[in-house]
């Protein structure tokens, strides 16, 4: 798998990330052995979790999985702060006090001195963002993380973030945000400040949370996420007329180029100017295994423009 700089930042990337927010949860430990072992076997090194996937269970399994499966200095690990679950609820808590007590909490699990890269998960309003910045300040400063960036930031949001960072001298180096060919509301801002402010997009869900694949052409599948108890309304914001034209479009293309869909789809916003890394997730190995195929493809110009218009 090929590498790229995140952003304009000295650090190399695999052009595709392994995301864990299943991991141990509707993925096993044996399971993301397995993932990892086939991720780092197609030359991925680039790894993305948070605090707050599965309870903390995503970043215990990488911990435990660092030296049995791979040495810690082959991977990348990036985490996320800022949001977690207390008595079933979703809160979002971006304060100085709670990110670095979220952070120390992810080195413990990962069993490791420091990350790779440490995201703030979300924008909060609740909290003045000179103080949110100030954790990956100090963060950057104590060694706790090597690189840092914000993840769900506008184009505003990050370029504000990035001027006060820039006082300290710790540049802001990734964006981690949805986008896919059902989702296309980064463009244009945070494309194009991408590309001028020098940081590196993140794409998850890059598959339009599974919808790309085409798994429900006809129907939702017992097994599928749209189907799932820990996921209930993951996928159902994609399951409308405009989704089900792009993924006609994807299917006539795919035919075409004789691979899969999601292959397609992975290609198309991999490509996308200013992205660094799509962060794909699997269930199993086998899609996975899928996913990475798409490493070898490259769209003709003239499918782009019609995906394009298509999912326009």
């Amino acid at each position: 798998m090929r590498q790229r700089r995140m952003g304009t930042s000295g650090l190399r990337v695999s052009r595709l990330a392994l995301g864990t927010m299943t991991w141990g949860r509707t993925t096993d430990e044996e399971g993301a052995h397995e993932q990892l072992r086939t991720f780092l076997d197609a030359g991925g090194n680039l790894v993305d979790t948070a605090h707050g996937y599965a309870d903390g269970a995503s970043e215990e399994i990488i911990g435990r999985l660092i030296d049995d499966v791979v040495a810690r200095d082959e991977l990348v690990i990036c985490t996320k702060s800022g949001i977690s679950r207390r008595s079933g609820q979703r809160v979002v808590d971006t304060s100085r006090h709670s990110l670095l007590d979220q952070l120390d909490t992810s080195l413990e699990r990962l069993g490791t001195d420091h990350v790779d890269l440490w995201l703030v998960h979300t924008w909060s309003d609740d909290v003045p963002l000179s103080e949110t910045l100030s954790a990956l300040e100090w963060a950057v400063s104590t060694g706790r993380a090597r690189y840092v960036g914000v993840s769900n930031f506008s184009g505003w949001q990050v370029a504000r973030a990035m001027s006060l960072l820039e006082q300290a001298r710790v540049p802001l180096v990734a964006n981690e945000i949805e986008y896919s060919l059902v989702n296309r509301t980064p463009e244009p801002d945070l494309l194009a400040a991408a590309q001028s402010l020098g940081f590196g997009l993140m794409p998850w869900s890059p598959l339009g949370r599974g919808v790309l694949t085409g798994k429900y052409r006809h129907g939702i599948p017992a097994d599928s996420r749209a189907a799932s108890r820990d996921f209930p309304r993951f996928t159902a914001r994609y399951l409308d007329d405009h989704a089900a034209q792009v993924v006609e479009a994807l299917a006539i293309a795919a035919k075409g180029l004789d691979v899969s869909l999601a292959e397609v789809a992975l290609a198309w916003v991999r490509d996308r100017p200013g992205v660094a890394s799509p962060v794909i997730g699997a269930r199993t190995t086998a899609q996975l295994r899928t996913s990475l195929a798409s490493e070898e493809l490259e769209l003709p110009d003239e499918l782009v423009v019609a995906l394009d218009d298509v999912s326009a």
